[in-house]
């Protein structure tokens, strides 16, 4: 563990700072008082069509059982919640921002809700290796979960400036390993890196910027494994492309877009091109089906991903909730969604 730590982790670069603030490669105009003004104005006043479903959705429930017996010589997929993906490779439990609380949100009774039933408790899940954070936001860092997990997680590895929070939880400080973009770490698997996107943190009115925010790159001797956490579309997807690509799966941001954060959360057309820059084979949507964030309806992302993926004659995985994917042997998709509009 401490040379993994003495490899992985600096402290905050000048060249991504600003006062001791993190920014992005290109400069993104905050959002104005007038800018948030209209947000609010727009939610409290904009009917919504079908931003929460009318019946419940899909799931296919796990178990640890479940978990353990699955193969430990290939990597499986399951997508838990909104951006939470559970990983089992080669034997190993991976969780990426993993959020099992029943809102994104500070607080328990206000917020976006979850309109779906979880397919595993947390407390079923008995072990975990690794858990990665892309960015501190409630809908990718949750503390409840985090804390849960404290005990029963062998590393954690989070923006710069996240440990911080989550010692505060309750993680023991020689778990947490920070990663700034590009980034690092030998594995027994092969390879994880923490690569940019463009985006921002913050979990208060005081904190903006004050922690990194990014992707990850998995890489195994026969996989590569891509995961973008939030971002705007930008350039940076094609320079990880250059860098970590081929992918053999790409998990990508595809919804809670709007014209108003356009810069920050990409429309799933723009998803799609990312995941051609990334040089990737297969998409899979996350960021998609469990908490009502934006103004569009709740399976526009899947149906927008859809179209632009066929019209770009890209490889398509949109799994239901709870469902095991094996990497060498992806199912197709299925348009799941249209039963439940």
């Amino acid at each position: 563990m401490d040379n993994q730590l003495a490899a992985a982790t600096t402290q905050m670069p000048d060249t991504q700072t600003k006062g001791m603030k993190f920014s992005n490669e290109k400069t993104i105009a905050p959002m104005s008082f007038s800018k948030n003004l209209e947000v609010i104005f727009r939610f409290l006043t904009e009917k919504k069509v079908d931003a929460i479903p009318s019946q419940n959705l899909p799931i296919e429930r796990l178990t640890n059982t479940q978990l353990d017996e699955l193969s430990n010589d290939e990597i499986h997929v399951i997508k838990l919640v909104h951006s939470s993906v559970l990983l089992k490779i080669y034997g190993e439990i991976w969780l990426l921002d993993p959020v099992f609380s029943d809102r994104a949100s500070p607080v328990s009774f206000f917020g976006p809700k979850r309109f779906h039933d979880l397919p595993i408790e947390l407390k079923d899940i008995k072990h975990i290796d690794k858990v990665l954070i892309s960015h501190n936001h409630y809908d990718h860092l949750d503390k409840n979960t985090i804390k849960h997990v404290a005990q029963i997680t062998e590393q954690f590895l989070v923006p710069l400036g996240v440990k911080s929070d989550l010692i505060r939880w309750g993680v023991h400080e020689n778990k947490v390993i920070e990663f700034d973009w590009w980034q690092e770490l030998e594995v027994n698997q092969g390879l994880i890196a923490f690569t940019p996107t463009q985006h921002f943190s913050g979990r208060a009115i005081s904190d903006g910027n004050k922690t990194l925010w990014g992707s990850w790159v998995i890489k195994t001797a026969n996989n590569s494994i891509y995961f973008s956490g939030d971002s705007g579309y930008f350039k940076g997807f094609a320079e990880i492309g250059e860098k970590y690509g081929p992918f053999d799966l790409t998990m990508i941001e595809t919804g809670a877009y709007d014209k108003n954060w356009s810069e920050i959360h990409m429309t799933p057309e723009q998803s799609v091109q990312a995941h051609l820059d990334l040089k990737g084979k297969i998409m899979m949507p996350i960021h998609n089906s469990s908490f009502d964030l934006a103004f569009h309806a709740w399976y526009e992302p899947l149906e927008r991903v859809t179209t632009a993926a066929t019209t770009k004659g890209i490889s398509l995985t949109t799994p239901i909730i709870g469902q095991v994917l094996t990497l060498s042997k992806m199912p197709k998709t299925t348009n799941w969604w249209h039963a439940f509009k």
